[in-house]
């Protein structure tokens, strides 16, 4: 029997999960053209522009989730969904996406665990030296 104050739960990843590559201002990240690249590593060449399609299928993988018994739920954020260009204003339909996330979680009585960035740097962000330009820290 776990304490009353642990955490059991479940992950995902934005861009494993979310698909909707393009949809509602959502912009190509580091990961989108490693994997399209003709040479790319990634088995099978695989991309993520469906997924598991998250995006759409949202309040019937939090049902899957909360059918799990968890009481935790880490997922991240997938930055250019937020801020397309990686700065500047916020995109209000990916904000949308995820207060609707976190609501689902809730309301399963599910704790929500975020991470801010799981490796899908905005690719214009990339463009200007990624993370050893000081502006994409900023």
């Amino acid at each position: 029997m776990s304490p009353k104050d642990f955490f059991w739960g479940v992950a995902t990843s934005a861009y494993q999960v979310e698909g909707a590559v393009g949809a509602d201002g959502r912009t190509p990240n580091a990961w989108d053209r490693f994997a399209a690249a003709g040479n790319s590593p990634v088995y099978r060449g695989d991309v993520a522009s469906v997924s598991a399609d998250h995006y759409h299928h949202l309040a019937a993988d939090l049902d899957l989730v909360a059918g799990l018994g968890v009481n935790a739920y880490r997922f991240s954020l997938s930055w250019t969904r937020l801020l397309t260009r990686g700065t500047g204003p916020v995109n209000a339909k990916g904000a949308s996406f995820y207060d609707r996330m976190i609501d689902g979680v809730l309301a399963r009585g599910i704790t929500p665990m975020v991470t801010m960035c799981h490796n899908d740097l905005p690719a214009d962000l990339m463009d200007d030296g990624g993370w050893e330009c000081r502006t994409t820290a900023d």
